[in-house]
């Protein structure tokens, strides 16, 4: 005879009792998603520390590693509250979930009618921990520990958690346009893109670049992140249907199918353009394809995915490229990869939406619906102005208060041994 556990009884009765439906698998899927979007920023870390110098790897693992620390315990202090709060006339959730006050484990159902509002809390914690370690491979190798943390907080209050509630927070006034973001192109790639950009021009570049450019000292590294990426991508995209349905399948298929088809153009690019098939931009172009499907994941078809993955692999390699013909040292091509893909895909899905896919999102330019494309091309352009204009401002008043880079000394040694005083291989 079975027995039910009192702890599950008692579970029961007090959803019964809140009048909420708690779908178990929706609960393990989305948990399970959330745990996929954490390890990306491991992941970040590996193909972010692979494409520096030796004397570097330990400080730039160390930038998305704390990423992690620092941004949870913001999420819950005040980032989710004033990302997804009760709105404030569109611009801003107010302060009524401080420290999680009032975000229990009954749904919420202006977000997710079937998981507890914490585990849509703690998913939406692993975007907001990402997005400010993507914007570190703009200024790799040359800022100050101290004003990269102050930054990254700074950053993560006044860019981000306005931008997600724009998006996705209830009342926000781009989601109430109309506009379309599956899983972060405005609010993750987009933003931390156009911030990279922004850093460039307020961080120095780093020193003797314009002699000799300085060479990854570890692609294993990045081709190990960049898998990695990859395979936590599905729980960004797929995850962001909230629940174990049909949507998350037709998310993760055109996920993985545009990466796919990203990683085969950038490859064919560089086979073109410089006579081998290069290892690095395979991976890249890989990125890039995910990049561009992440607005679009929930709303296109696999044959759309095809083409925006096509597109992402082709222009994010001439993006990256045109950079390298300015004094613009954006150091692991953050905005390259990041930006212009983000910048794609959201207009992409523009073109490309259909409601056959996802009957709660909009028909675009192709399925006869030409007022999609425009509202995509407004939440481009005000991402675009938000991110850049802000991040300028913010690293401006550091740099003003603290100072952004490191000294020549403190640059020719290091960042690992400078900032953290430990080298990341041991001298034989």
């Amino acid at each position: 005879m079975f027995t039910v556990d009192p702890a599950l009884r008692a579970a029961s009765e007090f959803f019964s009792q809140q009048g909420a439906e708690v779908s178990a698998g929706d609960t393990a899927w989305v948990l399970t998603s959330a745990a996929l979007v954490l390890l990306m920023t491991p992941a970040l870390a590996f193909f972010y520390g692979g494409m520096v110098r030796r004397k570097n790897v330990l400080g730039t693992i160390m930038h998305s590693f704390v990423i992690v620390a620092l941004i949870s315990v913001q999420w819950v202090l005040w980032g989710y509250t004033l990302a997804f709060g009760p709105d404030v006339k569109g611009i801003i959730g107010n302060l009524d979930w401080f420290g999680l006050n009032n975000v229990g484990l009954t749904p919420n159902p202006d977000y997710a009618g079937t998981i507890p509002h914490q585990a849509f809390m703690i998913y939406q914690a692993m975007f907001a921990i990402i997005t400010p370690a993507l914007i570190t491979g703009a200024f790799a190798e040359r800022m100050k520990f101290r004003s990269f943390i102050l930054f990254s907080l700074v950053w993560a209050t006044l860019v981000y958690d306005p931008l997600a509630h724009w998006i996705w927070g209830s009342g926000g006034w781009l989601k109430e346009l109309g506009a379309l973001d599956f899983a972060g192109g405005t609010v993750v790639h987009i933003s931390s893109g156009v911030a990279a950009l922004a850093a460039t021009f307020v961080v120095r570049p780093r020193r003797g670049m314009d002699q000799e450019p300085a060479e990854s000292h570890n692609l294993p590294f990045t081709i190990l992140g960049a898998g990695l990426l990859w395979f936590g991508w599905f729980g960004f995209n797929a995850g962001s249907a909230l629940g174990a349905n049909g949507l998350a399948v037709s998310a993760f298929v055109v996920t993985n199918t545009s990466a796919a088809m990203g990683a085969l153009a950038w490859m064919t690019m560089s086979w073109w353009h410089g006579g081998k098939p290069s290892v690095l931009g395979t991976a890249s172009g890989a990125i890039a394809g995910l990049g561009a499907i992440t607005p679009a994941a929930g709303f296109v078809t696999p044959s759309a995915a095809l083409v925006i993955g096509l597109v992402a692999g082709i222009i994010c390699y001439l993006a990256c490229h045109l950079r390298l013909k300015t004094h613009i040292d954006d150091a692991l091509d953050v905005w390259g990869v990041h930006g212009v893909c983000g910048t794609w895909g959201v207009l992409a899905t523009g073109l490309f939406a259909t409601v056959a896919v996802n009957s709660a999102g909009a028909n675009g330019l192709f399925y006869g619906n030409p007022h999609q494309l425009l509202v995509q091309l407004l939440a481009t352009a005000v991402t675009w102005v938000f991110s850049f204009v802000a991040t300028f401002v913010i690293l401006k008043v550091i740099d003003a208060v603290f100072g952004l880079g490191v000294d020549e000394e403190e640059e020719a040694v290091g960042l690992d041994i400078s900032q953290h005083g430990e080298p990341a291989y041991q001298q034989i």
